[in-house]
């Protein structure tokens, strides 16, 4: 193999699929980079099995050929060269790599012993194409409900789903859940994503990405961004009914400024991290305003309050964590928080006439 390409195309190539490499795994060539030509166009490639990310740079193919190297070696030695003209040669295991004066020699894997790069059937494959602005709130306010609990995998990923013509994304941890309503859709899917692929996918988003094209089939995503691409296995189980747990009215509707909410939140939270993030929210309907009290045993206690639009009186005890984050993802000026006494799921939503976003959270024993 022997081919030039541009020293600024290599880097960004290299560092969108290096992240996928893996060193931690009894597959030393995991750990490799895969570089072949196709067509008039260098494909670089890594793998962990799980998660499969190519990218395809545009190339002076003068001899075609493949070969893998160590990720972290070639990207930290590509991105340390000057902009311009990269030449890449291969000789057996070997590939030199140069660039004006600079130039270096890296030992190598013949491409046989790297794994087949999964593939997905586009003809059958479910699609969508979504703007990316869409497509990043959307996940950033969904996968901050995910589990970490190995022991229930289901509740790792995000679960994307069509109901009643839109496609869903949903995930829970047992203690906080999250919708987002995402577009309208004729397609049936169901599918479980990986956090760490939806993760992968927004550290690949560059700026000038204005869509993100996805294809389902039976057991596989693939998402195409800009000119790289990123295929993971779909987590296999059967999502939760999670939407009983959703409440469609409650006793206690507090509408608030939003910044508001968030301010007296952190200040509670500031007490509350000896008693493993416990706040207690008392709703005051004479005096329309929404209290939030802490107390941390050895540094004394708070009770911060503003004004809101209180229905009717109630109190709940909330991890401060859960209610900061929530409030962190949910657009628009004013938030909707209702609940139904203190053992009853409590809702946060942005303050509209039709929500895309629902974020619940259980309350803590008081």
């Amino acid at each position: 193999m022997e081919l030039s390409v541009t020293q600024e195309n290599l880097t960004k190539a290299l560092s969108n699929v290096g992240r996928v490499a893996s060193s931690k795994t009894g597959l030393p060539i995991l750990s490799n980079i895969l570089l072949r030509t196709d067509g008039n166009r260098l494909l670089v490639a890594a793998t962990n099995l799980e998660i499969a990310s190519t990218h395809y740079v545009g190339a002076k193919i003068i001899t075609p050929g493949a070969i893998t190297i160590p990720a972290r070696l070639v990207t930290d030695f590509v991105s340390s060269l000057p902009k311009g003209t990269v030449d890449l040669k291969v000789t057996d295991s070997h590939l030199a790599i140069s660039s004006g004066s600079y130039s270096s020699v890296i030992n190598g894997v013949v491409a046989d012993e790297f794994p087949e790069l999964p593939t997905i059937d586009e003809t059958s494959s479910i699609q969508y194409s979504i703007k990316t602005a869409d497509f990043k709130q959307a996940v950033s306010q969904t996968i901050i409900t995910t589990s970490n609990d190995s022991t229930r995998p289901v509740l790792t990923g995000v679960y994307w789903h069509s109901f009643e013509g839109n496609l869903y994304l949903a995930a829970t941890d047992g203690y906080r859940l999250s919708e987002r309503r995402l577009v309208e859709t004729v397609s049936e899917v169901a599918a479980i994503i990986p956090t760490t692929t939806l993760q992968e996918v927004l550290r690949t988003i560059t700026d000038d990405v204005t869509e993100i094209d996805m294809l389902f089939d039976e057991t596989q995503v693939r998402f195409r961004v800009g000119e790289s691409e990123i295929t993971s296995r779909l987590i296999d189980g059967n999502y939760p009914d999670y939407r009983q747990l959703i409440p469609a009215s409650s006793e206690t509707n507090v509408v608030m400024n939003t910044s508001e909410f968030v301010r007296i939140t952190k200040i509670a939270g500031l007490f509350a991290r000896d008693s493993g993030g416990s706040v207690t929210l008392t709703a005051d309907k004479e005096k329309q305003t929404l209290s939030i009290h802490s107390i941390a045993s050895e540094l004394g206690e708070n009770t911060s309050s503003s004004t809101a639009e209180v229905s009717e009186d109630g109190q709940v005890t909330l991890n401060s964590r859960y209610v900061g984050e929530a409030l962190s993802v949910i657009d628009g000026d004013k938030v909707v928080f209702r609940f139904s006494g203190k053992l009853a799921p409590c809702v946060l939503t942005a303050q509209a006439d039709d929500v895309d976003y629902k974020h619940i959270i259980m309350p803590l024993k008081s």
